[in-house]
């Protein structure tokens, strides 16, 4: 329906709503969406931009969508920090950073060149099916026996 920022632009907000209505925030993402588009328009020719500092200029993109946009097209290695990557990375000893931002720079430093673009893909599953927030399930767990957070004491 708007494949490009032109029709995004074009539908405006009420034509994005029916969209993305079953999202959370859908009201502040619409207006983010087409006040991005208008800036892809007119400041890039309706192409996205792939530098880092561009893409967080954009209206609803923050650091870690700018980190997972680089990171699928293979522009820069980036591990996008979610509530999942967050917790797993502080369970698994990765990290001890209290912001996104310094797990995020710990994460980047301990690991290896060559895992860090599929990284934080690994983290998400692994935050959302096995290490869960409220009751890990350890005894599910790959990597249960290098945990210091093992048996759900975290």
């Amino acid at each position: 329906v708007a494949d490009t920022p032109a029709k995004m632009l074009a539908l405006g907000e009420e034509g994005i709503i029916p969209y993305i209505a079953s999202i959370g925030l859908f009201r502040t993402k619409a207006k983010n969406l087409v006040a991005a588009a208008r800036i892809l328009v007119e400041q890039y020719g309706g192409e996205v931009p792939l530098e880092r500092e561009a893409l967080q200029g954009l209206p609803g993109v923050g650091r870690k969508t700018a980190s997972v946009v680089l990171n699928e097209l293979g522009v820069e290695p980036a591990i996008a920090v979610d509530t999942h990557v967050f917790r797993v990375a502080h369970r698994l000893g990765l990290a001890r950073g209290k912001t996104p931002d310094q797990v995020e720079h710990e994460l980047m430093a301990a690991i290896p060149d060559p895992w860090r673009t599929r990284a934080h893909h690994w983290l998400i599953l692994h935050g959302r099916y096995v290490c869960l927030a409220r009751r890990p399930r350890c005894g599910d767990c790959a990597v249960a026996d290098l945990c210091p957070s093992k048996a759900g004491s975290a």
